[in-house]
């Protein structure tokens, strides 16, 4: 028999459980849902510091009564916060353990305190400054909860009842380091991904492909993932849907992600598309120029990676066959292609990302060989919200913007420092500079929801976009598919590039 061990996430309780905790029951396991002390379990004694290691305890405890009183399989569920004590409790108590479940909760790392894994950072500098109460940090308000997770999903009446039955969260549990042993590595894991309030599964398979080093253990065969279409609180948006999904889990599916050192080289350095010749090319710094025929002076295209790409990814965007293939391709047509690596190393780096492509345009502009008043940008997908700045204010010579694939709005579960860097507030000033948006038709919900949103505050501002569609296409096409559709499209968004650019 299964048996369930729940622990919820900040501000909440067992309460939170009850739907999913029917469900599972009604199909024959056993549940039980642990109360963390100050958050509807015990409440702390005089003076007592309730800290991470408390909570640690309290998981424990029901540890170790399940496992003399059933001797069936225990799965470990971790709900946002939830998710610390439980892997603390689980390092302690690893060959007791079948399967720990991460619910829309991150990978919290030996050394690392919770507050590591709050989006908002903001509130992670209020927090670390003193912004709580001496009984713990107040619970949001009802209107202040999108701070610590999508509310996609919930009813008004959820709503009311997170709200109403919150509990202060002792501020010990967020800001004590959790400290792992290494044992729980050798559990079996499940990531149980809520669209609504963060990345999907093809999302988490292309960091893996990146080679993000702390990403790597996500592909390891005893880890599988499973997606709720919800925001940060399963439990109750779709309790029913949650159950079954954690009965599956249970039971060893779900899905695995591919290793990046697989024998198929990753999706993003298959070859372009297009059958491109080879160009001149120079290098100067951080970006490559791809020069055409005659001496110029020559309309100039910038093609700006996305990311978050790791530091140590070898080779560099700027040597990836689909922006080395469109460089080659915009040269052939007659203009000068600049490629470009920048430090977009993590969600909160846009900003200094955005001074390495600033920089790089001068710098091409600057050269002898381009026709500094015409110049197009061309960014690609996490590199859509470094597009903010150019549609918000639009040089003269900027004469169009191209997005492919693109992100332009920060994701629920970003920590994007900046609030500049939103494009689809942005687009409202972008004036009559020209926009070409290539749309993919199978992009991941969570991308494809911020291009519907920029899409609706162009239509409303009156902003010049022309989309290209790929129906078939999915993010990265360039390279995971030579279709015909997919070259026509290639052919048709650089054409419009280069149209305005000689207009």
């Amino acid at each position: 028999m299964t048996v369930f061990i729940l622990v919820a996430g900040a501000f909440t309780g067992p309460y939170v459980w009850r739907d999913t905790a029917a469900r599972l029951t009604a199909e024959g396991a056993e549940v039980h849902t642990v109360a963390l002390t100050g958050l509807g379990g015990r409440a702390a004694g005089p003076g007592e510091v309730v800290d991470l290691e408390t909570h640690i305890a309290d998981v424990l405890a029901v540890i170790d009564s399940v496992a003399v009183e059933s001797g069936g399989d225990i799965v470990l569920v971790g709900h946002d916060y939830g998710i610390h004590p439980a892997l603390g409790a689980a390092d302690r108590r690893a060959r007791s353990i079948a399967r720990i479940v991460h619910l829309d909760s991150g990978m919290p790392r030996d050394g690392v305190p919770a507050l590591a894994a709050v989006p908002d950072q903001r509130l992670r500098e209020e927090l670390t400054e003193g912004g709580g109460e001496p009984t713990g940090l107040l619970p949001p308000a009802r209107d202040a909860w999108p701070r610590w997770g999508s509310t996609a999903g919930l009813s008004e009446a959820a709503l009311d009842g997170l709200t109403a039955l919150a509990a202060p969260q002792p501020l010990g549990t967020l800001l004590q380091p959790l400290r792992l042993t290494g044992a729980v590595a050798a559990v079996p894991v499940t990531g149980v991904l809520c669209t609504g309030n963060g990345p999907g599964i093809e999302l988490v398979q292309l960091m893996v492909d990146l080679g993000e080093p702390a990403i790597q253990a996500l592909a390891d065969p005893r880890v599988t993932f499973f997606e709720l279409a919800t925001g940060h609180w399963p439990m109750l948006s779709c309790p029913a849907e949650l159950a079954e999904v954690l009965a599956e889990a249970a039971a060893g599916g779900g899905h695995r992600l591919k290793p990046a050192d697989a024998a198929e080289p990753p999706p993003h350095l298959r070859p372009f598309l297009l059958d491109v010749p080879e160009r001149p090319r120079e290098r100067t710094g951080n970006t490559d120029l791809y020069l055409p025929e005659g001496p110029g002076p020559h309309p100039a295209v910038v093609i700006v990676h996305g990311g978050p790409v790791p530091a140590g990814a070898r080779p560099t965007p700027r040597d990836w066959p689909t922006f080395t293939g469109y460089a080659r391709y915009v040269a052939g047509r007659g203009a000068v292609a600049a490629t470009v690596d920048h430090r977009l190393h993590a969600f909160t780096d846009y900003g200094r990302a955005a001074e390495d492509v600033a920089a790089a345009v001068e710098r091409v502009r600057a050269d002898p060989r381009v026709d500094t008043d015409r110049i197009a940008l061309w960014f690609f997908s996490g590199g859509g919200p470094l597009t903010a700045d150019w549609l918000a204010a639009p040089p003269a010579w900027l004469r169009c913007l191209a997005v492919n694939y693109p992100i332009l709005a920060p994701l629920p579960s970003w920590e994007v420092a900046d609030a500049r860097f939103h494009p689809v507030r942005a687009v409202a000033r972008a004036g009559k500079l020209p926009i070409v948006l290539v749309r993919a038709g199978r992009e991941m919900a969570e991308i494809a929801a911020t291009v519907e949103e920029f899409l609706t505050a162009a239509r409303r501002c009156g902003a010049d976009v022309e989309v290209v569609d790929v129906p078939q296409g999915r993010h990265g096409f360039e390279t995971l598919g030579p279709t015909d559709e997919a070259r026509d499209a290639v052919r048709r968004a650089a054409g419009a590039v280069l149209a305005r650019l000689t207009a």
